[in-house]
């Protein structure tokens, strides 16, 4: 069951990874919101210009990515926040066990709750493209897990 909910998953990720960041492989490591949000948009046209998107598909799609770009820039900030809480539990001359893991636990959730997020844009997405468009998305898929 484990095994088929992590499959689901990563099928789900590179789904929207290819939609949204158009093959994106790790090459961008900026951590200006700014920067990234432009980067993740610019990959995002290039992937609806190769599927000759429609304005309209433009726009939603444009609508779930920026959902999912604010999403995780909140679940990036809430890191921030845990990491520096976890060294002042490392820095105290006790730790907190419980408080530790409470972090960690409410890290995970936000991680899957992103996760989540991401999964129902890409379910999203798949109903805005049509199914030509959706061929050309899965091959770019396919080409990208095969090339790992």
């Amino acid at each position: 069951m484990n095994k088929l909910l992590v499959a689901a998953a990563g099928i789900a990720l590179a789904l929207v990874a290819v939609v949204a960041l158009g093959g994106f492989r790790g090459r961008f490591h900026s951590h200006d919101p700014a920067a990234m949000a432009a980067f993740v948009n610019h990959r995002v046209d290039d992937t609806l210009d190769d599927l000759d998107a429609t304005p309209a598909q433009r726009t939603q799609m444009h609508a779930l990515v920026d959902k999912v770009i604010a999403d995780a820039q909140k679940t990036r900030a809430g890191r921030e926040q845990a990491h520096q809480a976890l060294v002042a539990q490392w820095d105290a001359a006790t730790v907190d066990r419980a408080q530790v893991h409470a972090i960690v636990n409410q890290q995970m959730d936000a991680i899957r709750a992103m996760a989540n997020e991401i999964a129902d844009a890409a379910v999203d997405a798949h109903g805005i493209l049509t199914p030509p468009q959706r061929a050309k998305v899965s091959k770019k898929i396919h080409r990208h897990m095969s090339a790992q």
